[in-house]
């Protein structure tokens, strides 16, 4: 993400009060759930993964940590979890260095195989499973002149095994922010989500109903971030129906930045978000979910 001020994060921790009712949603709002462990790099978590039945997930974190867990619920509500942590690996089987890390999205196929995007030096790598050792995916010729704080937030795959990749910040915003779409061994842009306002893109993932769903934040005031989520019908040659399902008011949530999609036992979807502490004593790492009622 973009270096905001240690001020004016600050500033923003201070306006997360309880949360409340979103100011623009289709999405309904379940719960928060404030995560914190004296593990070694616990937080700057960016990317999540949840099984399909809620209850295991995987999280990403800014400076290569990695935990497998599972949530502990209660009718439905997370109100403890368990977890373990690791370190991704690099090619070569040794653990990132601090130049190397900055891991932002993550998408795990139903085989077990694991992509995730970096933002520092802007790459798709993929794992056999979070302890192996990395293997590189071609790049685009776009990612290296990406900027490195806000290069390639967002990663999803699609029902198909497709993998997508969308940047923070999009160097036409008249056109939007591209998504790539990577085939045969290529990224390629195939679609441009339109730019609504001040929000940038953070956090994709498709749901089981087969829809992108697109998490964006933005931090514009003293009163903390904001979140909104954006549905869209994806096919081969079209993006299309857009639907905006949440946007919060400032301070609602801490810094959102992962998103995980599944269908709870009632046969709602269900958005399960994660927040980055950015390893600031004055943020949290958060589990949020909401739930979206058709």
């Amino acid at each position: 993400m973009p270096r905001c001020s240690e001020f004016a994060l600050i500033i923003a921790a201070l306006a997360i009060i309880a949360p409340c009712a979103a100011q623009s949603q289709q999405a309904e709002y379940i719960s928060s759930f404030t995560w914190a462990e004296n593990t070694k790099g616990f937080g700057g978590f960016s990317g999540i993964e949840v099984s399909d039945d809620g209850i295991d997930f995987t999280v990403i974190g800014d400076r290569g940590a990695v935990a497998n867990g599972t949530f502990l619920r209660a009718d439905s509500v997370i109100n403890n979890v368990n977890a373990t942590f690791g370190k991704l690996k690099h090619t070569t089987g040794r653990v990132l260095k601090s130049y190397e890390t900055d891991a932002e999205g993550l998408a795990i196929r139903k085989d077990g195989r694991v992509f995730i995007s970096f933002e520092h030096s802007p790459r798709v790598w993929t794992y056999r499973n979070t302890k192996s050792e990395a293997a590189w995916l071609q790049r685009h010729p776009d990612f290296k002149q990406m900027k490195r704080n806000s290069s390639l937030e967002s990663l999803a795959i699609g029902p198909d095994g497709t993998l997508y990749t969308i940047p923070e910040i999009s160097k036409n915003p008249k056109k939007g922010f591209p998504i790539y779409r990577y085939h045969n061994d290529t990224w390629k842009i195939v679609f441009y989500s339109p730019q609504r306002g001040p929000f940038l893109p953070v956090g994709a993932d498709f749901g089981p109903d087969g829809k992108l769903y697109l998490l964006e934040r933005h931090l514009g005031s003293i009163f903390g971030f904001q979140s909104r989520v954006r549905r869209f019908t994806i096919t081969e040659k079209t993006l299309s129906n857009e639907q905006e399902l949440l946007q919060t008011k400032a301070g609602v949530h801490d810094n959102l930045e992962g998103i995980a999609v599944w269908q709870d036992q009632t046969g709602d979807i269900r958005l399960t978000m994660v927040s980055d502490d950015n390893f600031k004593f004055f943020q949290r790492t958060e589990f949020v979910e909401y739930r979206v009622k058709e």
